[in-house]
Order: structure tokens, then sequence, then C-alpha cells
């Protein structure tokens, strides 16, 4: 779903709209030379990251299925995901979650109830979570869907959740796809480069719903490849130079100015009626 972020000019008599369609994390600010209001905005990290390779085996997937089917399947997981997203935050912050709990759609802002699928994989969620208490001697969430926002080399993100686990900083980012690409693997390597923490970090990708084990999630612990993200944020920039994201100026109101004898009969004045004479 998209954010809308608006700034008003009384003095011109306009709106500037800016929505943000999740390519681009939006902040205000003010202009450094006349003070006025204005935007920031940096390209999300996971759109940067899809400008790296992705394998073999995704193009032979793409091959098969052909464009649209596959643009199709992955908006569908992309819903898919969202709302485990949700649903596991929901869990951190101390919340139940039920079979037929209701989350977000993102795309058109209603509630939806979780599918069999999505609850499964919160369930492994839970399990992963149950198995990483019992194996280690303090858990600490130190934060959770936490915003990168890193100016000096010009992306910002969404870390889903920082864990300090015996001591030892984890970031770690929630997949439900059956695969890790490289595009996943630098997209964390972004931010641990971008989060100042005490100490080494480690970074790792938790894929729920994984049909590959007993365990139904599996996690993974990734190498930092910051060198490699910073190489597909070049081919990033040299494919979408000067892109910006949707902004329109509007005047704050709009009429017609019609005269009456244009509106319709319903809408024009009425007359008062006219007494009648007594007879």
């Amino acid at each position: 779903m998209q954010k809308v972020f608006a700034l008003m000019d009384k003095e011109k008599g306009i709106v500037q709209v800016t929505t943000d369609d999740e390519r681009f994390y939006i902040r205000e600010s003010k202009d450094a030379t006349t003070g006025l209001p204005t935007h920031i905005y940096l390209p999300s990290v996971t759109w940067i990251c899809n400008s790296a390779p992705k394998g073999i085996g995704f193009y032979k997937w793409l091959a098969e299925r052909g464009w649209n089917e596959a643009e199709a399947i992955k908006k569908e997981r992309g819903k898919y995901g969202s709302r485990v997203h949700l649903a596991v935050e929901a869990l951190l912050n101390g919340e139940e979650v039920k079979m037929d709990s209701e989350f977000t759609n993102r795309e058109t802002g209603t509630l939806e109830a979780l599918t069999f699928e999505e609850y499964h994989a919160v369930c492994t969620f839970q399990a992963w979570w149950v198995e990483l208490y019992a194996k280690s001697d303090t858990v600490e969430i130190i934060e959770i869907e936490y915003t990168v926002w890193n100016e000096k080399e010009g992306f910002a993100g969404t870390v889903d959740m920082i864990l300090r686990v015996d001591g030892q900083y984890w970031i770690v980012d929630l997949k439900t796809s059956k695969n890790v690409f490289l595009s996943h693997e630098i997209q964390v390597s972004a931010y641990k480069h971008s989060i100042e923490l005490e100490g080494d970090v480690r970074v790792a990708i938790l894929q729920l719903g994984y049909d590959r084990n007993k365990r139904g999630y599996k996690f993974t612990e990734i190498k930092d490849k910051w060198v490699q993200f910073l190489a597909a944020r070049e081919f990033w920039r040299e494919e979408n130079n000067g892109a910006k994201p949707f902004q329109k100026d509007y005047p704050l109101s709009v009429t017609l100015n019609l005269p009456s004898a244009a509106l319709a009969p319903e809408l024009k004045p009425k007359k008062a009626a006219a007494k009648k004479k007594a007879k």
C-alpha cells in the first residue's frame, strides 16, 4: 500500500503530494538554503539488491513460467510474505496470533485472515524461537522492524529484527522463499554496515514455512558481502539514473465556478414559494 507524504504551500495555493511505492524511503527535511520544507528520498535496499545476479536457477524458473506468470507468482508471494512478517511482528510484541487472526493487506489496506500456509509459516517461527531459547542463556529483542537510513551510501531499508543472544548481536532477516539468493545475502550485509552496534555483528536469514526439512524453518548465517552490495548499487545507478518517486502539485481546492443556469435542477438555489392571496 502506498504511503503519501504532503507538503503544503499556502502562499502558492498548492499541496505537493509524494507517493512512496515501496521503492523509496522518504524523510521530511528542510532546504539548507531556503529553510523551506522538502523531502529526502533514498532507494530501498531491496530495490537495489534486485540488480544483483540471481543465479541460473532463478532464470530457469523464469523461463519455464514466462514473464507474466512469474510476475503474478512473485506478487502473490509478496502478499504472503507481508502478512507473515506482520504476524511475526505481533508475536515479538507479545501478542497472541490465532489461526483466524487478521492482518492488513498492504495493497488494499483491508484486514484479511491468515491463510493456512501463512499460519503454518508463523508456527515455524514459533518453533525456531522455542529452540533458540532452549539452547541460549539469554535472548534479548533489541529492535523490531528497524528502519535503516544510510544517507552517505544512498539507501534505506527495514531490518526485521535485531537480537542479542548470549551477548552476541544478530541481524536477522525473515524470508518465506525456498531459496536464498545473492540478492538476499547482500541485503543483510547492507543492513550490517548501516547499524552501529558494539562488538562483532553477525547476520542471518531465517526461512519460514520451509518444506525441505522436518523443522519447517532454516536458519543460515550469511558471510559479509558488502562489496557485492556496492557493486549492485552501481548497476542500479546505471539502470535508474535520476529515478524519483511520483510527485505532483495539486491546488488546495477545486471548483468549476459554474453559473446557476448550468446547474442541474436539484442543485439550483430554490426560490421561496409565493404565498397565495386569500380570497
